[in-house]
Protein backbone atom coordinates (compact mmCIF):
# COMPACT_ATOMS: atom_id res chain seq x y z
CA UNK A 1 0.00 0.00 0.00
CA UNK A 2 2.79 2.42 0.90
CA UNK A 3 4.64 1.74 -2.35
CA UNK A 4 1.45 2.22 -4.38
CA UNK A 5 0.84 5.59 -2.72
CA UNK A 6 4.38 6.69 -3.53
CA UNK A 7 4.02 5.68 -7.18
CA UNK A 8 0.69 7.48 -7.50
CA UNK A 9 1.94 10.64 -5.82
CA UNK A 10 5.30 10.90 -7.60
CA UNK A 11 4.02 12.30 -10.94
CA UNK A 12 2.01 14.97 -9.09
CA UNK A 13 5.06 15.94 -7.03
CA UNK A 14 7.22 16.30 -10.14
CA UNK A 15 4.66 17.88 -12.44
CA UNK A 16 5.11 21.45 -11.17
CA UNK A 17 8.82 21.60 -10.29
CA UNK A 18 9.14 25.15 -11.68
CA UNK A 19 5.99 26.61 -10.16
CA UNK A 20 5.53 30.28 -9.34
CA UNK A 21 6.19 29.47 -5.67
CA UNK A 22 9.47 27.74 -6.55
CA UNK A 23 10.66 30.71 -8.62
CA UNK A 24 9.72 33.15 -5.86
CA UNK A 25 11.54 31.03 -3.27
CA UNK A 26 14.69 31.02 -5.38
CA UNK A 27 14.57 34.75 -6.08
CA UNK A 28 13.92 35.48 -2.40
CA UNK A 29 17.02 33.47 -1.48
CA UNK A 30 19.02 35.38 -4.10
CA UNK A 31 17.77 38.74 -2.83
CA UNK A 32 18.63 37.78 0.74
CA UNK A 33 22.04 36.46 -0.29
CA UNK A 34 21.27 33.15 1.43
CA UNK A 35 23.56 30.59 -0.26
CA UNK A 36 22.23 27.58 1.68
CA UNK A 37 18.59 28.46 0.98
CA UNK A 38 19.40 28.81 -2.71
CA UNK A 39 21.05 25.37 -2.82
CA UNK A 40 18.08 23.84 -1.00
CA UNK A 41 15.65 25.38 -3.51
CA UNK A 42 17.70 24.31 -6.55
CA UNK A 43 18.53 20.80 -5.32
CA UNK A 44 15.26 19.07 -6.38
CA UNK A 45 15.20 20.77 -9.79
CA UNK A 46 16.39 19.14 -13.00
CA UNK A 47 19.11 20.97 -14.93
CA UNK A 48 16.58 21.74 -17.69
CA UNK A 49 14.22 23.35 -15.15
CA UNK A 50 17.02 25.55 -13.80
CA UNK A 51 17.89 26.53 -17.37
CA UNK A 52 14.25 27.52 -17.95
CA UNK A 53 14.36 29.61 -14.79
CA UNK A 54 17.52 31.41 -15.88
CA UNK A 55 15.98 32.18 -19.28
CA UNK A 56 12.81 33.59 -17.73
CA UNK A 57 14.27 35.96 -15.15
CA UNK A 58 15.95 39.30 -15.85
CA UNK A 59 19.63 39.69 -16.61
CA UNK A 60 20.36 41.31 -13.24
CA UNK A 61 18.56 38.47 -11.42
CA UNK A 62 20.53 35.92 -13.47
CA UNK A 63 23.82 37.55 -12.57
CA UNK A 64 22.94 37.62 -8.87
CA UNK A 65 21.77 33.98 -8.88
CA UNK A 66 24.90 32.70 -10.64
CA UNK A 67 27.18 34.70 -8.34
CA UNK A 68 25.46 33.34 -5.22
CA UNK A 69 25.45 29.77 -6.60
CA UNK A 70 29.22 29.96 -7.06
CA UNK A 71 31.33 26.81 -7.34
CA UNK A 72 28.26 24.63 -6.81
CA UNK A 73 27.02 25.62 -10.29
CA UNK A 74 25.91 22.50 -12.18
CA UNK A 75 27.61 22.37 -15.57
CA UNK A 76 24.67 20.45 -17.03
CA UNK A 77 22.60 23.63 -16.69
CA UNK A 78 24.92 25.43 -19.12
CA UNK A 79 24.33 22.83 -21.82
CA UNK A 80 20.54 23.23 -21.44
CA UNK A 81 20.50 27.02 -21.91
CA UNK A 82 19.57 29.01 -24.99
CA UNK A 83 22.67 30.17 -26.83
CA UNK A 84 22.26 33.86 -25.99
CA UNK A 85 21.75 33.33 -22.25
CA UNK A 86 24.48 30.70 -22.11
CA UNK A 87 27.08 32.97 -23.73
CA UNK A 88 26.11 35.80 -21.39
CA UNK A 89 26.53 33.60 -18.29
CA UNK A 90 29.80 32.01 -19.45
CA UNK A 91 31.26 35.46 -20.19
CA UNK A 92 30.58 36.56 -16.61
CA UNK A 93 31.70 33.38 -14.81
CA UNK A 94 35.06 33.46 -13.02
CA UNK A 95 37.54 30.89 -14.36
CA UNK A 96 37.43 28.83 -11.16
CA UNK A 97 33.64 28.48 -11.24
CA UNK A 98 33.64 27.73 -14.97
CA UNK A 99 36.29 25.04 -14.52
CA UNK A 100 34.33 23.38 -11.72
CA UNK A 101 31.13 23.49 -13.78
CA UNK A 102 32.49 21.79 -16.92
CA UNK A 103 34.75 19.20 -15.32
CA UNK A 104 32.01 16.58 -14.97
CA UNK A 105 30.39 17.13 -18.39
CA UNK A 106 30.74 14.46 -21.06
CA UNK A 107 32.56 15.44 -24.23
CA UNK A 108 29.45 15.72 -26.39
CA UNK A 109 27.95 18.19 -23.91
CA UNK A 110 31.16 20.24 -23.88
CA UNK A 111 31.18 20.29 -27.69
CA UNK A 112 27.56 21.44 -27.73
CA UNK A 113 28.41 24.09 -25.14
CA UNK A 114 31.39 25.51 -27.04
CA UNK A 115 30.75 25.01 -30.76
CA UNK A 116 28.96 28.34 -31.33
CA UNK A 117 31.11 30.39 -28.95
CA UNK A 118 33.65 33.00 -29.94
CA UNK A 119 37.23 31.73 -29.84
CA UNK A 120 38.15 33.48 -26.55
CA UNK A 121 35.12 31.99 -24.74
CA UNK A 122 35.77 28.60 -26.34
CA UNK A 123 39.37 28.68 -25.15
CA UNK A 124 38.24 29.43 -21.57
CA UNK A 125 36.12 26.27 -21.59
CA UNK A 126 38.88 24.13 -23.09
CA UNK A 127 41.42 25.34 -20.53
CA UNK A 128 39.11 24.14 -17.77
CA UNK A 129 39.22 20.52 -19.02
CA UNK A 130 41.83 17.92 -18.24
CA UNK A 131 44.24 17.04 -21.05
CA UNK A 132 42.43 13.95 -22.34
CA UNK A 133 39.02 15.61 -22.45
CA UNK A 134 40.45 18.71 -24.09
CA UNK A 135 42.01 16.66 -26.90
CA UNK A 136 38.73 14.78 -27.41
CA UNK A 137 36.69 18.00 -27.58
CA UNK A 138 39.18 19.69 -29.93
CA UNK A 139 39.02 16.69 -32.25
CA UNK A 140 35.22 16.77 -32.28
CA UNK A 141 35.23 20.50 -33.04
CA UNK A 142 37.28 19.80 -36.17
CA UNK A 143 34.36 17.93 -37.73
CA UNK A 144 31.76 19.75 -39.80
CA UNK A 145 29.05 21.56 -37.91
CA UNK A 146 25.78 19.59 -37.67
CA UNK A 147 27.60 16.31 -38.38
CA UNK A 148 27.71 13.03 -36.47
CA UNK A 149 31.27 13.90 -35.40
CA UNK A 150 30.01 16.98 -33.58
CA UNK A 151 27.10 15.10 -32.05
CA UNK A 152 28.89 12.01 -30.74
CA UNK A 153 30.44 11.51 -27.33
CA UNK A 154 33.99 10.21 -27.18
CA UNK A 155 33.55 8.18 -24.00
CA UNK A 156 32.81 4.73 -25.45
CA UNK A 157 32.70 1.46 -23.53
CA UNK A 158 34.35 -1.21 -25.71
CA UNK A 159 35.43 -4.81 -25.25
CA UNK A 160 37.23 -7.43 -27.39
CA UNK A 161 35.35 -10.48 -28.66
CA UNK A 162 37.29 -12.96 -26.50
CA UNK A 163 36.15 -11.40 -23.23
CA UNK A 164 33.50 -13.02 -21.10
CA UNK A 165 30.58 -11.39 -19.32
CA UNK A 166 32.57 -11.56 -16.09
CA UNK A 167 35.56 -9.80 -17.70
CA UNK A 168 33.30 -7.01 -18.91
CA UNK A 169 31.56 -6.50 -15.56
CA UNK A 170 34.86 -6.45 -13.68
CA UNK A 171 36.27 -3.95 -16.17
CA UNK A 172 33.31 -1.58 -15.87
CA UNK A 173 33.31 -1.75 -12.08
CA UNK A 174 37.02 -0.91 -11.95
CA UNK A 175 36.91 2.10 -14.30
CA UNK A 176 36.00 5.59 -13.11
CA UNK A 177 35.76 7.29 -16.53
CA UNK A 178 32.59 5.51 -17.69
CA UNK A 179 29.90 7.84 -19.08
CA UNK A 180 26.90 8.58 -16.88
CA UNK A 181 24.54 6.97 -19.40
CA UNK A 182 25.29 4.22 -21.90
CA UNK A 183 23.22 1.35 -23.20
CA UNK A 184 25.46 -1.01 -25.15
CA UNK A 185 28.87 -2.59 -24.90
CA UNK A 186 30.55 -2.19 -28.30
CA UNK A 187 32.60 -5.19 -29.39
CA UNK A 188 35.69 -4.34 -31.46
CA UNK A 189 38.46 -6.20 -33.28
CA UNK A 190 42.16 -5.42 -32.67
CA UNK A 191 42.00 -2.60 -35.27
CA UNK A 192 39.09 -0.94 -33.38
CA UNK A 193 36.52 -1.85 -36.03
CA UNK A 194 33.09 -2.47 -34.43
CA UNK A 195 32.02 -6.08 -34.94
CA UNK A 196 28.91 -6.20 -32.77
CA UNK A 197 27.10 -4.80 -29.77
CA UNK A 198 25.86 -6.32 -26.52
CA UNK A 199 23.06 -4.54 -24.70
CA UNK A 200 23.58 -4.01 -21.00
CA UNK A 201 20.32 -5.85 -20.31
CA UNK A 202 21.55 -8.97 -22.09
CA UNK A 203 24.98 -8.65 -20.49
CA UNK A 204 23.58 -8.52 -16.96
CA UNK A 205 21.21 -11.40 -17.67
CA UNK A 206 23.95 -13.82 -18.72
CA UNK A 207 26.37 -15.96 -16.75
CA UNK A 208 29.87 -14.68 -16.03
CA UNK A 209 31.49 -17.40 -18.12
CA UNK A 210 29.49 -16.58 -21.27
CA UNK A 211 31.65 -15.18 -24.08
CA UNK A 212 30.66 -11.80 -25.52
CA UNK A 213 30.99 -13.26 -29.01
CA UNK A 214 28.07 -15.57 -28.24
CA UNK A 215 25.92 -12.67 -27.02
CA UNK A 216 26.70 -9.89 -29.45
CA UNK A 217 24.28 -8.69 -32.07
CA UNK A 218 26.07 -8.48 -35.41
CA UNK A 219 23.09 -6.82 -37.13
CA UNK A 220 23.77 -3.30 -35.92
CA UNK A 221 24.13 0.07 -37.62
CA UNK A 222 27.12 2.36 -37.60
CA UNK A 223 27.17 6.04 -38.50
CA UNK A 224 29.95 7.77 -40.41
CA UNK A 225 31.59 10.65 -38.65
CA UNK A 226 30.79 12.99 -41.56
CA UNK A 227 27.08 12.12 -41.83
CA UNK A 228 24.72 15.10 -41.41
CA UNK A 229 22.92 15.16 -38.10
CA UNK A 230 19.51 14.98 -39.79
CA UNK A 231 20.61 11.61 -41.22
CA UNK A 232 21.49 10.55 -37.68
CA UNK A 233 18.04 11.48 -36.38
CA UNK A 234 16.39 9.73 -39.33
CA UNK A 235 18.31 6.47 -38.71
CA UNK A 236 17.53 6.49 -34.98
CA UNK A 237 13.86 7.19 -35.61
CA UNK A 238 13.42 4.67 -38.42
CA UNK A 239 15.30 1.75 -36.86
CA UNK A 240 14.34 2.48 -33.21
CA UNK A 241 17.96 2.67 -32.05
CA UNK A 242 19.06 3.38 -28.51
CA UNK A 243 22.68 4.03 -29.41
CA UNK A 244 24.90 3.70 -32.46
CA UNK A 245 28.70 3.54 -32.92
CA UNK A 246 30.34 6.29 -34.99
CA UNK A 247 33.24 5.33 -37.26
CA UNK A 248 35.83 7.31 -39.22
CA UNK A 249 36.64 7.01 -42.94
CA UNK A 250 38.57 3.79 -42.23
CA UNK A 251 35.73 2.19 -40.29
CA UNK A 252 37.44 2.59 -36.92
CA UNK A 253 35.36 3.40 -33.85
CA UNK A 254 35.69 7.04 -32.75
CA UNK A 255 32.57 7.64 -30.69
CA UNK A 256 28.96 6.82 -29.99
CA UNK A 257 25.66 8.66 -30.34
CA UNK A 258 22.85 7.97 -27.90
CA UNK A 259 19.12 8.40 -28.34
CA UNK A 260 18.86 11.56 -26.24
CA UNK A 261 21.19 13.41 -28.61
CA UNK A 262 19.43 12.03 -31.70
CA UNK A 263 15.99 13.03 -30.43
CA UNK A 264 17.29 16.50 -29.60
CA UNK A 265 18.37 16.85 -33.23
CA UNK A 266 14.95 15.67 -34.40
CA UNK A 267 13.31 18.30 -32.20
CA UNK A 268 15.67 20.98 -33.51
CA UNK A 269 14.94 20.04 -37.13
CA UNK A 270 11.19 20.19 -36.52
CA UNK A 271 11.47 23.55 -34.77
CA UNK A 272 13.66 24.89 -37.56
CA UNK A 273 11.10 23.86 -40.18
CA UNK A 274 8.38 25.65 -38.25
CA UNK A 275 10.49 28.80 -37.97
CA UNK A 276 11.39 28.81 -41.65
CA UNK A 277 7.80 28.28 -42.71
CA UNK A 278 6.86 31.32 -40.64
CA UNK A 279 9.81 33.38 -41.88
CA UNK A 280 11.32 33.60 -38.41
CA UNK A 281 15.03 33.16 -37.70
CA UNK A 282 16.77 31.65 -34.68
CA UNK A 283 14.94 33.84 -32.20
CA UNK A 284 15.11 33.20 -28.47
CA UNK A 285 12.97 34.57 -25.68
CA UNK A 286 16.00 36.33 -24.26
CA UNK A 287 16.76 38.22 -27.51
CA UNK A 288 16.46 42.00 -27.51
CA UNK A 289 13.92 44.00 -29.49
CA UNK A 290 16.51 45.31 -31.97
CA UNK A 291 17.84 41.80 -32.78
CA UNK A 292 14.35 40.37 -33.33
CA UNK A 293 13.23 43.32 -35.45
CA UNK A 294 16.35 43.06 -37.61
CA UNK A 295 15.96 39.31 -38.21
CA UNK A 296 12.29 39.63 -39.13
CA UNK A 297 12.82 42.67 -41.35
CA UNK A 298 14.39 40.60 -44.14
CA UNK A 299 11.43 38.26 -44.43
CA UNK A 300 8.95 41.10 -44.17
CA UNK A 301 10.80 42.85 -47.01
CA UNK A 302 10.39 39.74 -49.16
CA UNK A 303 6.69 39.65 -48.28
CA UNK A 304 6.40 43.32 -49.24
CA UNK A 305 7.83 42.50 -52.66
CA UNK A 306 5.33 39.69 -53.20
CA UNK A 307 2.47 41.93 -52.01
CA UNK A 308 3.50 44.56 -54.56
CA UNK A 309 3.45 41.86 -57.26
CA UNK A 310 -0.09 40.85 -56.26
CA UNK A 311 -1.11 44.54 -56.22
CA UNK A 312 0.29 44.95 -59.73
CA UNK A 313 -2.07 42.21 -60.91
CA UNK A 314 -5.01 44.02 -59.30
CA UNK A 315 -3.90 47.27 -60.95
CA UNK A 316 -4.29 45.60 -64.36
CA UNK A 317 -8.04 45.34 -63.72
CA UNK A 318 -8.75 48.76 -62.21
CA UNK A 319 -11.43 49.55 -64.74
CA UNK A 320 -13.15 46.21 -64.13
CA UNK A 321 -13.23 46.83 -60.35
CA UNK A 322 -14.59 50.36 -60.91
CA UNK A 323 -17.38 48.95 -63.07
CA UNK A 324 -18.29 46.15 -60.63
CA UNK A 325 -17.54 47.34 -57.10
CA UNK A 326 -18.57 43.98 -55.63
CA UNK A 327 -15.34 42.51 -57.01
CA UNK A 328 -13.32 44.51 -54.46
CA UNK A 329 -15.34 42.88 -51.68
CA UNK A 330 -15.10 39.34 -53.01
CA UNK A 331 -11.57 39.03 -54.40
CA UNK A 332 -9.83 38.71 -50.97
CA UNK A 333 -11.95 35.58 -50.38
CA UNK A 334 -10.48 33.82 -53.41
CA UNK A 335 -6.89 34.75 -52.50
CA UNK A 336 -7.31 33.91 -48.80
CA UNK A 337 -8.83 30.48 -49.43
CA UNK A 338 -6.09 29.63 -51.92
CA UNK A 339 -3.38 30.78 -49.51
CA UNK A 340 -4.77 28.72 -46.64
CA UNK A 341 -5.18 25.62 -48.82
CA UNK A 342 -1.63 26.02 -50.11
CA UNK A 343 -0.28 26.33 -46.56
CA UNK A 344 -2.02 23.10 -45.55
CA UNK A 345 -0.49 21.20 -48.45
CA UNK A 346 2.88 22.87 -47.92
CA UNK A 347 3.03 21.78 -44.28
CA UNK A 348 2.32 18.16 -45.19
CA UNK A 349 4.87 18.22 -48.02
CA UNK A 350 7.67 19.77 -45.96
CA UNK A 351 7.25 17.22 -43.17
CA UNK A 352 7.09 14.37 -45.70
CA UNK A 353 10.37 15.55 -47.22
CA UNK A 354 11.97 16.01 -43.81
CA UNK A 355 11.01 12.49 -42.70
CA UNK A 356 11.89 11.10 -46.18
CA UNK A 357 8.45 9.68 -46.70
CA UNK A 358 8.13 11.66 -49.93
CA UNK A 359 10.44 10.03 -52.44
CA UNK A 360 10.81 9.85 -56.22
CA UNK A 361 8.79 6.63 -56.24
CA UNK A 362 5.66 8.11 -54.68
CA UNK A 363 6.10 11.77 -55.69
CA UNK A 364 3.77 11.61 -58.70
CA UNK A 365 1.03 9.97 -56.65
CA UNK A 366 1.43 12.55 -53.87
CA UNK A 367 1.25 15.49 -56.30
CA UNK A 368 -1.81 14.03 -58.00
CA UNK A 369 -3.50 13.42 -54.67
CA UNK A 370 -3.02 16.99 -53.48
CA UNK A 371 -4.27 18.36 -56.79
CA UNK A 372 -7.37 16.20 -56.56
CA UNK A 373 -7.95 17.26 -52.93
CA UNK A 374 -7.74 20.87 -54.10
CA UNK A 375 -10.30 20.14 -56.81
CA UNK A 376 -12.77 18.52 -54.42
CA UNK A 377 -12.46 21.31 -51.84
CA UNK A 378 -12.61 23.88 -54.62
CA UNK A 379 -15.89 22.46 -55.90
CA UNK A 380 -17.38 22.47 -52.42
CA UNK A 381 -16.40 26.03 -51.58
CA UNK A 382 -17.21 27.23 -55.10
CA UNK A 383 -20.78 26.01 -54.66
CA UNK A 384 -21.02 27.65 -51.23
CA UNK A 385 -19.51 31.04 -52.04
CA UNK A 386 -21.03 31.09 -55.52
CA UNK A 387 -24.55 30.70 -54.12
CA UNK A 388 -23.95 33.27 -51.36
CA UNK A 389 -22.46 35.84 -53.72
CA UNK A 390 -25.11 35.28 -56.35
CA UNK A 391 -27.94 35.67 -53.86
CA UNK A 392 -26.43 38.61 -51.97
CA UNK A 393 -25.72 40.64 -55.11
CA UNK A 394 -28.65 39.20 -57.08
CA UNK A 395 -26.25 38.30 -59.89
CA UNK A 396 -25.90 34.64 -60.91
CA UNK A 397 -23.03 35.43 -63.27
CA UNK A 398 -21.02 36.99 -60.44
CA UNK A 399 -21.61 33.83 -58.39
CA UNK A 400 -20.39 31.73 -61.33
CA UNK A 401 -17.27 33.89 -61.72
CA UNK A 402 -16.17 33.59 -58.11
CA UNK A 403 -17.02 29.87 -58.08
CA UNK A 404 -14.86 29.10 -61.12
CA UNK A 405 -12.01 31.25 -59.77
CA UNK A 406 -12.25 29.45 -56.42
CA UNK A 407 -11.95 26.03 -58.08
CA UNK A 408 -8.95 27.09 -60.13
CA UNK A 409 -7.12 28.69 -57.21
CA UNK A 410 -7.69 25.74 -54.86
CA UNK A 411 -6.26 23.36 -57.47
CA UNK A 412 -3.27 25.66 -58.07
CA UNK A 413 -2.78 25.88 -54.28
CA UNK A 414 -2.65 22.09 -54.03
CA UNK A 415 -0.02 21.78 -56.74
CA UNK A 416 2.03 24.78 -55.53
CA UNK A 417 2.07 23.50 -51.94
CA UNK A 418 3.81 20.34 -53.16
CA UNK A 419 5.91 21.53 -56.08
CA UNK A 420 7.52 24.53 -54.38
CA UNK A 421 9.16 22.58 -51.50
CA UNK A 422 10.11 19.76 -53.90
CA UNK A 423 11.79 22.26 -56.21
CA UNK A 424 13.71 23.85 -53.31
CA UNK A 425 14.76 20.40 -52.10
CA UNK A 426 16.03 19.47 -55.58
CA UNK A 427 18.03 22.72 -55.68
CA UNK A 428 19.73 21.77 -52.42
CA UNK A 429 17.88 24.33 -50.29
CA UNK A 430 15.87 23.63 -47.15
CA UNK A 431 12.34 22.83 -48.40
CA UNK A 432 10.87 24.96 -45.63
CA UNK A 433 12.94 27.99 -46.66
CA UNK A 434 10.68 30.69 -48.12
CA UNK A 435 8.19 28.05 -49.30
CA UNK A 436 5.32 29.84 -47.57
CA UNK A 437 6.14 33.13 -49.30
CA UNK A 438 6.34 31.49 -52.73
CA UNK A 439 3.12 29.53 -52.30
CA UNK A 440 1.19 32.56 -51.03
CA UNK A 441 2.47 34.65 -53.94
CA UNK A 442 1.41 32.03 -56.47
CA UNK A 443 -2.09 31.68 -55.04
CA UNK A 444 -2.56 35.45 -54.66
CA UNK A 445 -1.41 36.23 -58.18
CA UNK A 446 -3.38 33.40 -59.79
CA UNK A 447 -6.46 34.05 -57.65
CA UNK A 448 -6.62 37.75 -58.45
CA UNK A 449 -5.84 37.18 -62.12
CA UNK A 450 -8.40 34.40 -62.53
CA UNK A 451 -11.17 36.16 -60.61
CA UNK A 452 -10.73 39.62 -62.13
CA UNK A 453 -9.97 38.24 -65.58
CA UNK A 454 -13.13 36.12 -65.62
CA UNK A 455 -15.13 39.07 -64.25
CA UNK A 456 -13.87 41.31 -67.04
CA UNK A 457 -14.77 38.73 -69.66
CA UNK A 458 -18.18 37.71 -68.29
CA UNK A 459 -19.56 40.76 -66.50
CA UNK A 460 -18.58 43.62 -68.79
Amino acid sequence: MGMTDEIEQEPEAQADTLSRETVETILDAVEAGDHDALLDALEPLHAADIADLLEQISRSERRALITLWGVKLDGAVLSELEEGVRDEIVAELPDAILAAAVQDLETDDVVYLTEDMDEPQQERILRALDAADRVAVEQSLQYEEDSAGRLMQREVVVAPEHWTVGDSIDFMRAEEWLPDSFYDLIIVDPQMHPTGIVSLGRLMGSGRATKLKDLMNEDFRTLRVDQPQDDVAYVFNKYHLISAPVVDENGRLVGVITIDDAMEVLEEETEQDMRLLAGVGDEELSDGVADIARSRFVWLTVNLGTAILASAVIAMFTSTIEAVVALAVLMPIVASMGGNAGTQTLTVAVRALATRNLTSSNMGRFIGREGFVGLINGLGFALLIGLLAGLFYADATLGLVIGVAMIGNMVVAGFAGVLVPIALDRLGADPALASGTFVTTITDVFGFFAFLGLAGAMLL
